[in-house]
């Protein structure tokens, strides 16, 4: 007896199975092809307001972009920038008109505002140039009015050469204003009353709010919401207090370079706006339209309606060159109905296969009733029983192995995977196996490591593979010969070999062995196999993601031609 004791990861050769997925556009025209042709001619960018996925994509983003925009319109740090600036001024203003009334007072008489000694209000406040729009107010200590420029004509202002004022159009703003106050008068309702500027009152407050050596700065409103700027501040003679003035400046003063400021920022978001849209349109097309291919694709395989289903199969469009998801997504869809139509082909195979072996028997039982009505003679009664007895034996193994074969792929995934040790599960087996074989004289050897090998796995299901090859060697073997199981650990896997010095395999059969129902069996072993043993074991170990193959003993490996000394099959498990 000559056997290999040892053995190459190098010599597996799992059987290689191409699945080609890139039919769908060189196959000819079929009806689901036709469909989603004319989906996607009917496809354009007005559609894809009918897509949820890219009204979604852009709403948010034309929320975000509003967020934006609302959070900069109202800080407004340029508004805040330009009050801070005219409070500065109107205050140097006020302080300067305050120098020149104390510069026309005497230094030495008394002054009294109110009564007129000493210092002529009216005539100080006819030669002083005010700006358009801006009103001075002269106040007593006591804080009664003494004279004001609406009450005493003052000096035209004189015109000022390389000032620019900003005319630029206010459109957007105005809209959104007009947009507001229209609102505002629908849920107020009230009336608008007297819209004239009170500046009187907001002198007066300025002033009774005035400290001594102090400069007031007050800021209001008018009816229609136009800045304005107040400054009170007071009148000394000697570093006594005389009296006081109040300087406010013209309505709205601000309020125009701040409309142009926005409406700079509202235009700009305008284009922002446009542009998010068309963004958003193409990266919704970028993203919907795929989808809606892969979802067109999977509806038209569902049988809802039979006049519109294809008698070719549900093809998944080919993405897989996007570098993103929806590749990955397409890969994952094309991958899993490929696995779902070759389910599918090996079912409808498997059931030919089952049809065909039960045939077998049911027509050999079949001539044998008949023949029952014929013969006459007792013997040969008795050999037919006996045939209808070993076809009913036949049918009822074939039926149970089928029925395991048909369960074992659901079986496979309920089952949970458990760390166990392989090399006492071989022991086990060989210690009850190798009783099977002493009975037929046939020498059974082990050659399994001292240490053990723990490895992840259903330990029942992978000992139902080692059963049924240990058992097959067995049963090919005649009293004299040999079976040896033994195990290595290789890097990540382990091997376990199972070897016979039976009379090996067909060169022909090599590549048929784990197939359903194929059987290579001696002439007196005919109809104990169902042919299911090695498709089942191979269907085993490669759930667990090893490899099985077969092949056979020769005296060399240079020698194919020569007589095989036995058969070795061969089982890779991850470690």
């Amino acid at each position: 007896m000559t056997i290999a004791s040892g053995i190459g990861v190098g010599k597996a050769k799992p059987p290689r199975t191409d699945v080609v997925l890139g039919e769908d556009w060189i196959a000819p025209e079929s009806a689901v092809d036709n469909e989603l042709r004319e989906g996607r001619s009917r496809r354009g960018v007005i559609s894809l307001n009918s897509s949820p996925l890219a009204r979604k994509i852009i709403m948010f983003n034309l929320i975000a972009m509003i967020i934006m925009v609302a959070g900069v319109l109202y800080l407004n740090p340029f508004r805040d920038s330009l009050v801070l600036q005219r409070e500065a001024a109107i205050a140097t203003e006020a302080q300067l008109l305050a120098d020149v009334f104390e510069a026309r007072m005497p230094k030495e008489a008394p002054v009294n505002l109110a009564v007129g000694d000493g210092l002529d209000v009216a005539d100080v406040l006819s030669g002083i140039e005010l700006p358009i729009g801006a009103e001075l107010f002269v106040f007593d200590t006591t804080g009664a009015l003494v004279a004001s420029s609406a009450s005493v004509p003052t000096a035209a202002p004189e015109a000022v050469n390389g000032l620019n004022s900003d005319h630029r159009s206010t459109l957007i703003t105005d809209a959104l204003g007009r947009l507001w106050d229209g609102l505002a008068m629908l849920l107020n309702r009230a009336p608008s009353g007297d819209s004239t500027v009170d500046t009187r009152g907001i002198a007066d407050a300025v002033v009774r709010s005035l400290s001594p050596d102090v400069t007031q700065v007050e800021t209001s409103r008018d009816v229609n919401g136009a800045m304005i700027f107040a400054v009170g501040t007071g009148l000394y003679q000697n570093g006594s207090q005389v009296g006081r003035i109040a300087l406010t400046s013209a309505a709205g003063e601000i309020d125009q370079l701040v409309r142009v400021e926005r409406e700079q920022v509202l235009q700009m978001f305008v284009i922002a706006i446009i542009v998010s849209i068309g963004l958003s349109l193409v990266l919704a097309s970028t993203i919907a339209n795929p989808l809606s291919d892969l979802a067109a694709a999977a509806e038209i395989g569902r049988d809802k309606n039979a006049r519109k289903m294809s008698p070719s199969r549900v093809r998944i469009p080919d993405l897989t060159a996007r570098p993103d998801e929806i590749g990955r997504l397409s890969g994952a869809m094309r991958g899993m109905v490929a696995a779902l139509y070759d389910r599918i082909d090996a079912n409808e195979q498997f059931a030919a296969d089952v049809a065909h072996e039960i045939k077998n028997p049911l027509a050999s039982m079949r001539s044998a009733v008949a023949s029952l009505h014929i013969v006459k003679r007792e013997d040969h009664r008795a050999r037919l029983l006996e045939v209808i007895d070993h076809d009913v034996r036949r049918l009822d193994r074939l039926v149970s192995d089928i029925s395991n074969a048909s369960r074992l792929d659901s079986e496979l995934v309920r089952e949970e995977e458990e760390a166990f040790d392989l090399i006492k599960t071989l022991s086990n087996l060989a210690e009850y196996l190798g009783q099977q074989a002493t009975a037929k004289q046939v020498e059974f050897i082990t050659d399994l490591p001292q240490r053990p090998i723990e490895i992840l796995g259903l330990e029942g299901r992978l000992a139902q593979v080692f059963v049924n090859l240990i058992t097959n060697a067995i049963s090919f073997c005649e009293e004299g010969d040999a079976v040896r199981i033994w195990a290595r650990k290789r890097e990540n896997r382990v091997l376990i070999v199972v070897e016979d010095t039976g009379p090996g395999i067909p060169e022909e059969a090599l590549g048929k062995v784990f197939k359903r129902f194929y059987s290579e069996r001696p002439e007196g072993q005919f109809g104990d196999h169902s042919g299911l043993g090695l498709a089942i074991s191979k269907q085993i170990v490669e759930a667990h993601g090893g490899v099985i193959w077969a092949e056979n003993i020769r005296p060399t490996d240079a020698d194919i031609t020569s007589e095989p000394l036995g058969a070795r099959f061969v089982v890779g498990l991850p470690v």
